[in-house]
């Protein structure tokens, strides 16, 4: 019979015919936590007694939601996570290299076909490049990482077909956020998704990242798209390693197809304080803003840093605008530096933080003050997601958000990009 990606990747990691519903244990090809979340990992290590690991080389831990570190007890768990990796030879990613989402693409580490967990929901990201990719409980991480297998049941698929082409000043962000809207929050719960279509064959590798990061925001367990020469020439950047990918059989079977059409779509915006709260960026022209960050697994890579230069470039932002810019990586950092994307950010009047999630957790970086308004390139807009439960953040695009931090509030971005 006919197989989606999920019920393939799935049936070759058990090592057996699966089909949806069906539950088994399967080899998983990588995983990994971050700080928020590896503080419970190791704990759940020691709890049941693990004096080896069988996933040790295809684990890592990166230091990303609170780096560098803004107080003593996260210090202590920094501190944990770097004894910890020493000890069973481990990889790290320290203070500085990046969102772990972004690091561990650029390792290399991650190709279509595999099947991956991290300790962090937006582990669904990978599904971009063909990977069966979705986030994990810090325990079931834990015994991921002793035993190199877990239990998995195998998810229905939502196939979503997008054609058309994006019209100018309208991006991935704004594609996904209107899928979100239209399907909510919890219209794909424990389903897997496969994005497909001529509008998504056309976005850069960089913009479907953004499409599958959001994926879990409608609730879905991964967010896959079929390889292509594109994914291909991206993934040889970072690894020699033989690639096979999965593609779904003709006759697979779905439990919904959506279809859009990305022509008619315009700059889209998530109200507070759900993602699926979405309206026509026109609906909020002119309300003034606070702050605004551009960065995290979402939106911080070179492509949206790129995107934001062009619009500030020679310009500054409203000096009532708090404009915060985190890089997703080292490498995007440096690349961002060499060819003047952050000399124009940061004469626009921009503040480059350390690579990493910035803003976004609200546990240093730029949290807003009581009923502060903020516009976020971020993936969530949770009450207190920012740090602060009395402040209020709507999510858009690196555009949007450029040029509403250039206007001093919510501005559609299209007359604007060049």
């Amino acid at each position: 019979m006919a197989k989606t990606i999920a019920e393939k990747i799935l049936s070759a990691h058990a090592g057996k015919d699966l089909r949806q519903g069906d539950y088994a244990l399967c080899k998983v090809d990588f995983c990994l936590g971050q700080d928020g979340t590896s503080g419970l990992i190791i704990d759940a290590l020691k709890e049941i007694g693990a004096k080896k690991l069988a996933a040790s080389s295809r684990f890592c831990m990166v230091i990303d939601h609170s780096a560098p570190s803004p107080n003593i007890g996260v210090s202590a768990i920094h501190k944990k996570m770097r004894t910890f990796a020493r000890d069973f030879d481990l990889t790290l990613y320290d203070i500085g290299c990046g969102v772990c989402h972004q690091v561990v693409l650029e390792s290399g580490r991650v190709l279509p076909g595999d099947l991956v967990v991290g300790a962090d929901s937006h582990t669904c990201t990978y599904g971009a490049l063909g990977a069966l990719s979705t986030g994990f409980g810090s325990a079931d991480l834990a015994l991921t990482l002793a035993s190199g297998r877990n239990w998995f049941k195998v998810p229905q698929t939502i196939k979503i077909v997008v054609d058309g082409k994006l019209p100018k000043g309208v991006y991935a962000k704004d594609l996904i956020l209107h899928i979100i809207g239209d399907l909510t929050a919890d219209g794909c719960t424990y389903n897997s998704v496969e994005f497909t279509g001529s509008a998504i064959r056309a976005l850069s590798i960089d913009g479907r990242f953004t499409i599958s990061n959001m994926a879990v925001e409608m609730g879905a367990k991964c967010g896959i798209m079929e390889p292509d020469k594109k994914t291909l020439a991206w993934l040889k950047k970072y690894t020699n390693k033989r690639i096979r990918p999965v593609f779904a059989d003709k006759g697979a079977v779905y439990s919904d197809i959506r279809h859009y059409d990305a022509s008619r779509l315009s700059p889209k915006i998530a109200r507070p304080h759900t993602v699926d709260n979405v309206v026509d960026m026109g609906k909020l022209k002119n309300k003034p803003i606070d702050e605004a960050f551009i960065g995290t697994c979402t939106n911080g890579r070179l492509e949206d840093l790129k995107i934001a230069a062009s619009i500030l470039k020679g310009k500054k932002v409203d000096p009532k605008v708090r404009l915060i810019v985190a890089p997703a990586s080292k490498p995007i950092f440096l690349e961002a530096m060499r060819s003047g994307i952050v000399e124009a950010l940061v004469n626009a009047g921009a503040n480059v933080v350390t690579p990493g999630c910035g803003p976004c957790v609200g546990t240093h970086n730029g949290v807003p003050a009581d009923g502060e308004v903020v516009i976020s390139t971020a993936n969530r807009n949770f009450k207190g997601r920012m740090g602060n439960p009395n402040a209020f953040i709507y999510l858009a695009s690196p555009a949007t958000v450029a040029v509403s931090a250039l206007r001093g509030r919510f501005t559609d971005p299209r007359r604007y990009v060049r």
